[in-house]
């Protein structure tokens, strides 16, 4: 469905971007943001299935600054790490919002992403011009609580998740009281990727209903 296009940052860093059309109009534009493994599969399915909700859905390539291709799979820990960690804070915010002027053209924009992506997804909310975002289980948003979003946020976390344990989830909230927080009982980290084993179809559905409820609201 989607289609792999080249996007320029503001330091003329040049990153790819799995872009996938809706069927008509679309109802505004939607940022998606990568775990650790790349712009795998399972990002790209669900870049594509925004699409099919109307939004003009954009996956940037954030490893592009480090590796080109990155696409890795669920088993692939330690290089994803490393990649993640060999990163520029401040030159992902650039990638970030080349991907955002890239959708800008659909009307407002809305930012969401998974584990990295899903901290990230915070942080766009933060230094970049987005309507809304949407943070699953991003654990690294509790290193830059000096900083505050400036649009609406909404996280989704799983109480079961080993990574993010319920006191990291209490400092984030209480770092974003302005956010809108689900915890899901049943669920652990990763619980949207049916790809993962930590995959809970329940938990995954009401992340989704509530996260098309919220993206309606904030972006169209």
């Amino acid at each position: 469905m989607g289609e792999t296009i080249r996007l320029t940052a503001a330091d003329g860093h040049v990153l790819d971007g799995y872009l996938a059309r809706p069927a008509g109009t679309p109802r505004g534009g939607l940022v998606v943001l990568q775990e650790i493994f790349g712009v795998n599969a399972h990002i790209r399915r669900i870049t594509d299935d925004f699409a099919r909700c109307g939004y003009l859905a954009l996956a940037p390539a954030l490893f592009d600054r480090v590796r080109r291709g990155v696409d890795l799979g669920y088993d692939d820990l330690p290089p994803a790490r490393e990649l993640m960690m060999s990163l520029d804070r401040e030159a992902t915010v650039r990638d970030m919002a080349a991907a955002i002027a890239a959708v800008r053209s659909a009307g407002r924009v809305g930012v969401i992403g998974y584990c990295w992506g899903g901290a990230l997804a915070d942080l766009s909310a933060c230094q970049c011009e987005i309507e809304a975002a949407v943070s699953y289980y991003g654990r690294h948003t509790a290193t830059w609580l000096d900083l505050q979003p400036r649009c609406p946020v909404l996280y989704h976390f799983g109480r079961l998740d080993p990574l993010i344990p319920p006191e990291t989830v209490a400092a984030i909230r209480a770092g974003r009281p302005a956010g809108t927080f689900h915890t899901y009982d049943e669920a652990g980290h990763g619980f949207n990727c049916d790809a993962r084993h930590e995959y809970h179809a329940p938990s995954a559905r009401l992340a989704l209903e509530r996260t098309l409820a919220f993206l309606q609201q904030h972006v169209g």
